[in-house]
């Protein structure tokens, strides 16, 4: 074993009172609160590796959970081999039962692999995307599990890909530092807002650079077409407009409701119904096109991105950093997408999200497809200041992070802020609250 050796994984249940503005509320998630079960792993050495699972409040403390129970698979170990690290943890012959790779078990270990890859790339003295980037074709091949994705993409295929993309690595890792990767913004559109303040931001984001914004649907139509319409007024025409119903509807009302919308020209369409419905979500694709259905960001692991892009259900990937199984899994879509033709969108937004996905995103550039067309990254303009790297946003565009690591560390003080239940933000919450009783509060349950 080379290296500093891992000595402790810390866990922290930090939430984010978000319900109070309606920050991230769409048509299934009127009120989050936008939460990090947060992992440190500590290290003989002084250096620390930074993750975390993205939840929007109440479970919090579940998922923060289901990350110590991995504390046995990394305390003692080193960071010579990630790829089988990985391996060993997801295939866990008893924890395993607990998904098999889905869900909270699955999440914990996605914030443990990205701790675990914050670490190396610090170690390395590399942001986390030219780490990747500058790994031979043969390495990131051996960082994937294959098991089930045999059928649809072999280790020979995905050799390939990585090899046909290796002579212009150079060139674009250049062009990544100078011009970053384009964006889109999230910001104006999310359900709670008045009409007032979508038509203010969405001006802001023409301002800023951004070539597209997206709105959150599906509460109720008459509402969705007045707020499309105000978009489009604003934005004009042929600015690119995508709409989110954030998995709220069946497959026969998804086409109805969005071809109600088709005189507002929407984009894309994403989660337009449940994230495990394969065949639904192909179903919506044919009747809808060309307006594109977008997914990915529920969607448990490689297996059903596999049978998505086998079954023509997406025509945009949007990978998470925080849902599958960490950078490894994320990997393993990435080469999936590539062999499938569809070019990749990463959910972001969140706490954190938009730091960690940057890397993914442009390690797809660099290493796998080779090009930025069509392809943007979700941004969204909030919590960033809670974090030692925060994203950098110029002309529309996400700035190419240049620090060692992941950019996953949020600042101590952030964390002892909003430490549940009591950290000083929700105590003042408690505080504060003249009618609420402590079970009503957003993000609180079973206090007495």
């Amino acid at each position: 074993m080379s290296g500093p050796v891992i000595t402790a994984l810390e866990t922290h249940d930090v939430r984010f009172p978000t319900s109070r503005e309606l920050d991230g509320s769409d048509a299934m998630n009127p009120d989050p609160d936008y939460s990090a079960a947060y992992v440190v792993l500590r290290t003989t050495g002084t250096v620390d590796g930074h993750g975390f699972a993205f939840t929007i409040g109440r479970g919090n403390e579940v998922q923060t959970t289901a990350i110590r129970a991995l504390a046995p698979y990394v305390v003692g170990r080193g960071l010579d081999d990630l790829g089988v690290l990985y391996k060993d943890m997801v295939n866990d012959s008893q924890l395993r039962w607990l998904g098999p790779e889905k869900g909270v078990m699955h999440m914990a270990i996605s914030a443990v692999v990205n701790a675990l890859w914050d670490l190396k790339a610090k170690l390395e003295g590399k942001p986390l995307w030219l780490l990747l980037g500058e790994m031979s074709p043969e390495e990131i091949v051996s960082l994937v599990d294959f098991r089930y994705l045999t059928d649809a993409l072999t280790p020979d295929e995905a050799l390939r890909i990585l090899q046909e993309a290796e002579p212009g690595r150079a060139a674009r890792i250049a062009a990544l530092k100078v011009d970053g990767y384009p964006a889109y913004t999230t910001s104006p559109g999310w359900l709670g807002y008045d009409d007032d303040k979508l038509r203010r931001l969405c001006k802001e984001a023409i301002e800023a650079g951004f070539t597209q914004i997206k709105l959150k649907v599906g509460a109720d139509l008459e509402d969705d077409r007045r707020r499309m319409r105000i978009a489009r007024e604003v934005c004009g025409p042929g600015f690119r407009i995508a709409v989110d119903a954030n998995q709220r509807w069946d497959v026969g009302s998804a086409i109805r409701w969005v071809n109600e919308l088709r005189e507002f020209d929407p984009y894309w369409v994403e989660e337009p119904t449940s994230p495990d419905d394969v065949l639904g979500h192909a179903t919506i694709a044919r009747a809808l096109a060309p307006v594109k259905v977008a997914t990915g960001e529920h969607v448990q692991n490689r297996m059903i991105f596999k049978q998505m892009l086998q079954a023509g259900s997406m025509s945009v990937v949007q990978l998470d950093a925080a849902r599958v199984g960490g950078v490894n899994e994320n990997i393993a879509i990435l080469l999936l997408a590539a062999k499938f033709g569809v070019p990749v969108c990463p959910h972001a937004g969140g706490v954190g999200l938009c730091e960690l996905v940057q890397h993914l995103a442009m390690f797809d550039y660099v290493a796998v497809s080779g090009t930025m067309r069509d392809r943007v990254i979700e941004y969204v303009d909030h919590l960033h200041e809670h974090f030692a790297d925060p994203v950098v946003i110029v002309n529309g565009r996400y700035q190419a992070p240049l620090a060692p690591g992941f950019s996953a560390a949020m600042l101590p003080e952030s964390i002892a802020d909003h430490l549940y239940p009591d950290g000083p933000v929700w105590r003042d919450e408690v505080a504060g609250a003249s009618v609420a009783t402590v079970t009503e509060l957003p993000g609180r349950e079973g206090a007495a």
